[in-house]
């Protein structure tokens, strides 16, 4: 069966350096939806004399998140339409949500839920402290607004997704990334995209 991984979390787990470290070992189609659409969002919020690294504007949720993670999952499509393993990097809060947003992935690209086998890779945290500390770490700009305005954040911010796609239970894993990213960890997560 082909593989659709999504590695899924919030800013500053380390979803994009876990699917990378699996991705090193195991080829695949790497989709990260901040690279497939962050230069254009950040060309568009210049138009709009807006702050480039801002994605939590009323305005770039209106009129940018959906393209940007439409994008993303045209290009998985494409993918998946000629046999091959995708894996897809991003926090896709509201994808999770919709039970028909997978079947429709899988049935835009040609193939039936039985040739694609759907893995859902959660990576978290021990703690909120860990991640801000991860988010300062890393210094992006486009952090500044969660850490200016972290009380906000931290109260809104759903850890853990709801998942309501219907795949099996054992095709869901939640991955406490804290810590050294082991070998020992990444051959685990490998094992679990394989079974």
């Amino acid at each position: 069966m082909q593989k659709l991984v999504f590695f899924v979390g919030v800013a500053g787990t380390g979803k994009t350096t876990v699917a990378r470290e699996i991705a090193v070992q195991r080829p695949c189609v790497f989709i990260d939806r901040d690279t497939v659409g962050g230069r254009f969002v950040e060309s568009i919020l210049e138009m709009n004399d807006m702050d480039k690294n801002d994605r939590d504007s009323d305005f770039y949720k209106k009129n940018l998140r959906d393209l940007e993670y439409d994008t993303a999952k045209d290009i998985c499509i494409e993918n998946l339409s000629v046999g091959q393993d995708v894996f897809m990097i991003s926090p896709f809060t509201a994808e999770l949500k919709s039970k028909e947003w997978i079947k429709e992935v899988i049935q835009a690209s040609g193939k039936s839920e039985e040739e694609v086998d759907v893995k859902v890779v959660v990576v978290t945290l021990d703690d909120i402290d860990t991640q801000r500390e991860r988010i300062e770490e890393r210094g992006t700009v486009r952090d500044a607004w969660k850490l200016n305005n972290w009380d906000s954040y931290e109260t809104r911010v759903d850890f853990v997704p709801t998942i309501n796609w219907e795949i099996p239970e054992s095709n869901i894993l939640n991955f406490d990334n804290s810590g050294d990213l082991t070998t020992e960890k990444v051959d685990k997560l490998i094992a679990f995209i394989n079974q």
